[in-house]
């Protein structure tokens, strides 16, 4: 048994790692205030004798000593592992207070002082927008990247990129970080007002609504499937500890945004959706593709559920959620 504390535990990816912690009989403390997590998704855990969760603002002074109190009440201040999994990460989301997601990236000099205190593990979630409008395709790990730093994306990007630099000067205190660039993901406890393209055209198609594609439909992105990503997160938490990263997890299967809502069509049969062009927003990448050779290479990973098995999982859980959310997009 392990004791584990997730940051934004509540939140689509903090949901489905916790469900796998807990169901190999490992104890979770849950940090999260719900500015973008959801209570919906942990209530199934709230029962759950192996957890906690504790209603804190990651970027609040008293983060730290909160944490640390309940470390030493339930955890007996043990801590085995540490998961970041803090921000919120889509454009609606963070652009709603662009000054306080740059916060929740700064918070992680916090993490990294508990991860040292308890000889904890720390696996941080970073991004692939670190890389920005990318000029180099696929993004491997030494890419520099393409960034604005003054557009409206740039709270997260930029956010992220700091973070990594407060890791980097962590662990040279002892701290015993890894750090993770998560491409696009998806799957069962994502927000359908998230904002991100799977949920939009999935929800539209679901509401028979029209299928909004911004550009021209030819910019492309790949996507895994969350069950995918869990498995590359502990593959790389397993690693040496001198093995610290970055390194991309995602899918090495590129398809364009037209492509995506025809494979969505095709699986929503009953949809009277018709698609529809708008402009593309500022500064959002038209290519997006991991190269994943980093990781493959030292433990193995690589994603292998396709597209289509993860639709089939995946559009039945929006399906339900509509019946109780009303989708804003």
């Amino acid at each position: 048994m392990k004791h584990i504390i997730i940051f934004g535990g509540a939140g689509f990816i903090g949901t489905n790692l916790t469900k796998r912690l807990l169901d190999a009989g490992n104890k979770v403390i849950c940090v999260d205030n719900l500015f973008t997590g959801r209570k919906s998704n942990i209530e199934q855990f709230l029962e759950h004798h192996n957890y906690y969760w504790l209603n804190q603002d990651i970027t609040s002074n008293d983060c730290y000593d909160v944490v640390k109190m309940l470390v030493s009440i339930v955890f007996d201040s043990k801590v085995d592992e540490i998961y970041n999994l803090a921000c919120p990460a889509s454009p609606p989301k963070y652009q709603i207070d662009p000054i306080y997601t740059i916060h929740v990236s700064l918070a992680i000099e916090d993490i990294c002082k508990l991860a040292i205190e308890y000889n904890a593990k720390m696996l941080h979630s970073s991004t692939s927008e670190v890389y920005g409008d990318p000029i180099v395709h696929p993004q491997t790990e030494d890419y520099r990247g393409n960034v604005n730093t003054m557009g409206p994306r740039a709270c997260y990007d930029e956010g992220k990129r700091i973070a990594e630099t407060i890791i980097y000067e962590y662990i040279k205190k002892g701290c015993r970080a890894k750090v993770i660039r998560i491409f696009n993901t998806y799957g069962p406890y994502m927000d359908p007002n998230d904002g991100r393209v799977i949920s939009n055209f999935v929800c539209q198609a679901l509401l028979n609504k029209d299928i909004t594609i911004y550009g021209d439909g030819q910019q492309t992105r790949s996507f895994q499937y969350v069950d995918d990503l869990l498995d590359g997160m502990e593959a790389m938490m397993n690693t040496e500890d001198d093995f610290v990263g970055p390194v991309n997890i995602g899918s090495s299967y590129e398809f364009t945004m037209f492509e995506l809502a025809q494979l969505v069509l095709k699986k929503i049969t009953l949809s009277t959706s018709n698609i529809i062009y708008k402009d593309l927003p500022k500064d959002d990448p038209t290519q997006r593709k991991a190269n994943i050779d980093k990781l493959n290479s030292k433990t193995g990973w690589s994603p292998f559920r396709t597209l289509d098995e993860g639709l089939d999982k995946t559009i039945p859980y929006f399906a339900d959620e509509l019946k109780r959310v009303d989708f804003k997009f």
